[in-house]
């Protein structure tokens, strides 16, 4: 047995060796064959994580980078805005003159005096009569807008250079008419004022945003093709084929589109004041000067003023109720009666932006032997120029649409509620309490001390209904000129303003044309929160409205 396998094993010896060696070089070669593929895994993964490292660091440039331009950007629209204020304040003190109307206080008050005067030496009149009383308890109501530096310094000027140049004679009115234009006069115009900073504010917030969204994007593309290379950076370019002036390099473009702040300071305030005179005229008109006013009744009927201009509920504060609108007639019902509440203060109508630009200086003014079409309603020397003929998909057109958008949102309606909150908050809680009523300043008060002592003051104190128009008179110049400003101070202090900042600054839209429907069929998408197709009903402003939503819930969850 030990024989045969020996021989069989003599006799097979050179196939076994052959299997050996064959064993043997598979061996090395799977070995070899798996250090490869481990060598290449470890180099495709290092290059992964050498990528991602490179991309981590390029999205980490590119965050800080637009952290630090939407801050700066922010900051350029505080200084916008305390540099444009001042054209609109000075034609509201123009038009609502309240300083000239104390001077005809005055001066009957004056004429009043000389004639008693005249009366006494006369021996006619007992000086401690019933007329003399009136005359002294008006002469004190007058008085207090003396005290309280009350006539401007520039009025004064005027009144004494009166007597050296002849002024031209206005309608005689009684003492009860002066001082009725007095309160209602005082009033709107610092109300009026409270609601200019505020729409302007936001105005230029919108304006300036999405140019700097524009530009920034500019930059980015640029960073972005400097590099071809490079495959971290991708941005896909589908408005136009020019980026230049897709994303905001186009100097002319944005310098018409800023231009368009000229409508609001200088015709939208003028129907601000037209429906806030109304408002007071309702609230305050039954009001004596002389009345004791208190403090919760003071705080209620601004309330009601405010409810009068803006509307009591979220929906009356956002839609103009009673006015027919633009509204293609196959919109949903209730569309059809309604009209954007602000946009009109804010934009003119197409029929009117050729004029804004011509008006303002931009556009040359067309030469005699080309007449205007028609003469504006609102100026006699204002004429109506042909709309645009530019297309659509102009880079100003689209700026000026998505304005429109952003300001018929429910997210610039309760912004703006927000800011009117603050600015009227701080005319009433801050200086009417404390100069008129002479009640500390919350803000001065310690938290201890708050809590500890109730405020019963505040609601049983009083003043006179002239004293709080004095306080106003004199804040109408510290809102609209202050220096600083404590108005566009605290406007700047509401975190919901750089919040609606983000939302337009973070946002970047396409436009997709959907086809010939409701309203041009032009839909707004978003990259960072698709919009379902489907809903050409809804239109610019729905389809925008969900968009802002998103993005707004997620910055106030932070």
């Amino acid at each position: 047995m030990i024989a045969s396998t020996r021989k069989w094993l003599r006799r097979n010896r050179t196939n076994f060796a052959i299997s050996a060696g064959v064993l043997g070089v598979g061996y090395l070669a799977g070995q070899y064959v798996l250090s490869k593929i481990a060598e290449t895994r470890q180099r495709l993964s290092e290059d992964r994580v050498a990528k991602e490292k490179s991309v981590a660091l390029v999205a980490l440039e590119l965050k800080t980078h637009l952290r630090r331009r939407f801050q700066q950007n922010q900051e350029d629209c505080t200084i916008t805005v305390l540099a444009l204020l001042p054209t609109a304040t000075e034609d509201v003190l123009e038009a609502l003159p309240v300083e000239r109307i104390t001077q005809d206080l005055q001066q009957k008050k004056a004429e009043r005096l000389g004639r008693s005067t005249g009366t006494l030496d006369g021996g006619s009149l007992n000086p401690s009569s019933g007329p003399s009383s009136v005359a002294d308890e008006d002469g004190r109501s007058l008085a207090s807008f003396q005290s309280e530096g009350y006539v401007h310094a520039s009025q004064m000027t005027a009144s004494g250079s009166s007597n050296r140049t002849p002024e031209i004679q206005r309608p005689t009115k009684s003492k009860a008419q002066l001082w009725s234009d007095l309160k209602i006069s005082s009033i709107t115009r610092a109300f009026t004022l409270l609601y200019t900073l505020s729409l302007l504010t936001l105005l230029t917030r919108i304006q300036l945003n999405l140019l700097g969204r524009r530009n920034y994007l500019s930059s980015v593309v640029s960073m972005a093709s400097h590099s071809p290379q490079d495959p971290t950076i991708s941005l896909e370019n589908l408005d136009d084929d020019n980026a230049e002036q897709t994303y905001g390099n186009d100097f002319e473009t944005n310098r018409k589109f800023l231009t368009f702040s000229w409508w609001l300071l200088h015709r939208g305030w003028r129907d601000v004041m037209a429906k806030v005179e109304t408002a007071v005229k309702a609230v305050f008109g039954p009001l004596n000067p002389r009345e004791d006013i208190p403090f919760e009744k003071l705080s209620a009927l601004i309330l009601e003023v405010r409810r009068k201009v803006e509307g009591a509920t979220p929906e009356e504060r956002r839609w103009e109720a009673g006015s027919i609108s633009t509204t293609i007639m196959s919109c949903p019902a209730h569309f059809r009666l309604r009209s954007h509440k602000w946009l009109s203060y804010l934009l003119p109508p197409q029929d009117q932006e050729e004029f804004v630009l011509r008006e303002s200086g931009i556009l040359k003014t067309p030469s005699p032997t080309q007449p205007a079409l028609m003469a504006s309603p609102l100026s006699s020397s204002a004429p109506i120029f042909p709309p645009f003929t530019s297309s659509a998909t102009t880079p100003l057109r689209r700026l000026l649409d998505e304005t429109s958008d952003l300001v018929d949102s429910p997210i610039f309606t309760r912004t703006l509620t927000l800011l009117l909150d603050t600015t009227f908050s701080h005319l009433t809680d801050h200086q009417i309490r404390t100069e008129a009523y002479k009640l500390p300043d919350p803000s001065s008060i310690p938290p201890v001390q708050e809590v500890q002592i109730p405020d019963l003051d505040s609601g049983l104190a009083k003043a006179k209904l002239a004293s709080i128009l004095a306080v106003m008179t004199r804040q109408a110049h510290a809102i609209g000129g202050g220096v600083p400003n404590k108005y566009a101070q605290a406007v700047e202090g509401v975190k919901e303003l750089e919040a609606f900042a983000a939302v337009i600054y973070s946002s970047h839209f396409e436009f997709e044309t959907l086809g010939e429907g409701v309203g041009g069929g032009v839909k707004e998408v978003s990259r960072q929160d698709e919009i379902p197709m489907g809903k050409k009903e809804v239109g610019v402003v729905g389809a925008a409205t969900d968009v802002f939503e998103n993005v707004w819930g997620r910055l106030r969850g932070r």
